[in-house]
């Protein structure tokens, strides 16, 4: 095995789509699975935490940033194989995801287009269970292979062991921290039939003149609605572009509670999805939105993206705390209009 290459005081800020935050204590970039063991080894050697960075587009770092051996999983690879009627597709975790998705679309293998735009790698897809425009990623996970720092060892989780949820997973609800994924596979469906649930894309479609939707055309589709309200965060133009895209977890409630969040809005137009398991989601963007909150409202270098409440950006000059600061300010205003606490999405390191 090669040396181990362990730099110190790297900044990440710039490895971040939010762009604020403060160095690695250590940083070791992995390009190979006998780097990520022997950067586990290393840390567990010397009594220091270990964080796995992919594309940073789901995590706020400290301003004092973070006391620990950041891995930055840069691992690449795609392969597929046949089975019962299916194509099973292989992505090491520091493949880009909508290059994957643009990958699975060109060839025909129905399963993710409606998760395209979506920004950051292979890897932290399963962990958050990502989903847009209905479809989620435990919809074609079949297997999820990560480095169990526990026991030191690689594994190969099945679908049925990763406890998919709500945006969701074993990987951060369970043992947060235990399982650094490097590899995803993928069931698709090839020649399938594309999903298209949702009303905004639907409505994409039907201004595309598109008779019969296809995987190409969905994905486009997807990607307008996104670009309309600034959740491609690849556009360097776009004064949106530094955020983590939705900040906030729609809020799923007992069909009580929601009825009682219902009755303090006095709004009968009030969003409102009902799940499988008779709960309620709520759309966090409508309850920011009717807390008093405006597209492209700002505290200083922090604040709303001018087309989606979902999103909070962070300007020039603009700090970790600055971002945790107007994120809770939205939090109480929600709380005290509503009764509801929205859970932040991305991943907070450090102090933050």
């Amino acid at each position: 095995m090669s040396a181990l290459t362990v730099r110190e005081r790297v900044p990440l800020a710039p490895l971040t789509t939010l762009g604020v935050g403060g160095e690695a204590r250590w940083f070791v970039a992995a390009a190979d699975e006998a780097t990520v063991v022997a950067a586990h080894a290393w840390a567990r050697a010397r009594g220091v935490a270990l964080r796995v960075l992919g594309g940073g587009s789901n995590l706020l770092v400290a301003d004092a940033g973070v006391d620990a051996l950041v891995l930055h999983v840069g691992l690449r690879g795609i392969a597929t194989r046949q089975t019962d009627g299916a194509l099973e597709l292989t992505a090491a975790a520091g493949e880009s995801w909508d290059g994957l998705v643009r990958h699975a679309v060109a060839h025909g293998w129905a399963g993710l287009e409606c998760l395209s735009g979506i920004p950051g790698l292979v890897g932290a897809t399963p962990i958050q269970n990502v989903g847009a425009y209905g479809q989620e990623v435990s919809d074609t996970v079949a297997a999820v292979r990560a480095l169990d720092t526990r026991r030191g060892e690689i594994a190969t989780l099945p679908a049925a062991r990763c406890g998919f949820a709500y945006r969701d997973s074993l990987f951060k609800r369970a043992e947060p921290g235990r399982w650094v994924v490097l590899g995803v596979t993928y069931r698709l469906h090839p020649g399938g039939v594309p999903t298209v649930t949702y009303a905004d894309v639907a409505g994409e479609l039907a201004r595309q003149g598109t008779p019969a939707p296809t995987l190409a055309g969905v994905r486009d589709a997807v990607l307008a609605v996104r670009r309309a309200k600034s959740m491609v965060l690849d556009d360097p133009a776009d004064p949106n572009r530094r955020s983590c895209g939705s900040f906030f977890l729609n809020p799923i409630l007992a069909a009580a509670e929601a009825g009682a969040v219902a009755e303090r809005a006095g709004d009968p137009a009030m969003p409102r999805w009902p799940q499988a398991d008779g709960r309620v989601k709520l759309s966090a963007a409508w309850l920011i939105q009717h807390a008093g909150f405006a597209r492209g409202e700002r505290a200083g270098p922090v604040g709303l993206s001018s087309r989606h409440t979902l999103a909070i950006v962070a300007h020039d000059g603009a700090r970790a705390a600055d971002v945790v600061a107007f994120a809770r300010r939205l939090q109480d205003a929600v709380e005290t209009r509503f009764g509801v606490r929205l859970t932040p999405e991305p991943v907070f390191w450090g102090a933050a």
